[in-house]
């Protein structure tokens, strides 16, 4: 996420542009601090084209094809979990590829259009070159990404609708042929869809000023008392696309 982005949820959190929200009404405007968590690099990837036809074979034998829709080429990461999916799994079908009835660009998704979908398993999305060769060290296993991979695959059958969502061969060489539509193609990678909020109902008490007495010198006495358990931390699950 851009730094713009996550400044204007600060500012809109601070100036009342989210009231409403039930992040606001439970941290108020007083107090707040938020801190964005670090990136992890290894984030479930996926590549997404736009295609007017798209096909898997193994063994010069057809597995899947489809029509008008998305080939999906998707790799699961070291630190995934199933939250990372279906992360995924909304991006894909919600993201807007299509003009619509009036030729305006980019206004319908796959599901707008009733589309086809084709998943296609693909670790070498994680290779880095090193030494003029690539290194999939951030992949996870394969016993690891079958199992996340098949629970992508089938929520976002699940989802959709099941007959239109189609899938290559997990761990196989497989042949895939495309017709570009555009050609129009974008990567995502997955964020952890989580902000960390701090509370400080320690803040400073201005103290009404009494006037002293004629010939009092002594100095106010100030509260020593302890505070520790006046700062408090929650943590707020935000929609993954207010953080996109």
């Amino acid at each position: 996420m851009a730094d713009s982005k996550w400044n204007g949820l600060l500012v809109g959190l601070a100036s009342g542009k989210l009231r409403g929200s039930p992040m606001r009404k439970a941290v108020g405007t007083r107090g707040v601090e938020a801190r964005q968590p670090p990136a992890i690099e290894n984030k479930m990837k996926i590549v997404i084209q736009r295609v007017k036809s798209a096909s898997v074979t193994v063994d010069s034998e057809l597995i899947s094809s489809i029509g008008k829709g998305l080939l999906v080429f998707a790799g699961v990461g070291l630190e995934d979990t199933e939250k990372e999916a279906d992360n995924m799994v909304n991006k894909v079908l919600k993201a807007k590829f299509w003009p619509d009835e009036n030729g305006a660009q980019w206004k319908k998704n796959v599901q707008d259009i009733e589309g086809e979908v084709l998943c296609v398993s693909q670790f070498t999305l994680y290779g880095k070159m090193k030494k003029n060769k690539p290194d999939f060290r951030d992949a996870a296993d394969a016993i690891t990404a079958r199992k996340l991979y098949d629970y992508f695959y089938n929520k976002m059958r699940d989802t959709y609708v099941a007959d239109r969502v189609k899938d290559g061969v997990f761990q196989a060489m497989m042949e895939v042929e495309l017709k570009n539509d555009g050609p129009v193609g974008v990567d995502y990678r997955s964020e952890d869809a989580a902000v960390t909020i701090e509370i400080d109902t320690n803040l400073p008490k201005k103290e009404p000023k009494t006037p002293k007495k004629e010939g009092d010198d002594s100095e106010e006495k100030k509260d020593d008392g302890d505070d520790s358990e006046a700062r408090h931390v929650f943590e707020f699950k935000l929609p993954a696309e207010l953080l996109a």
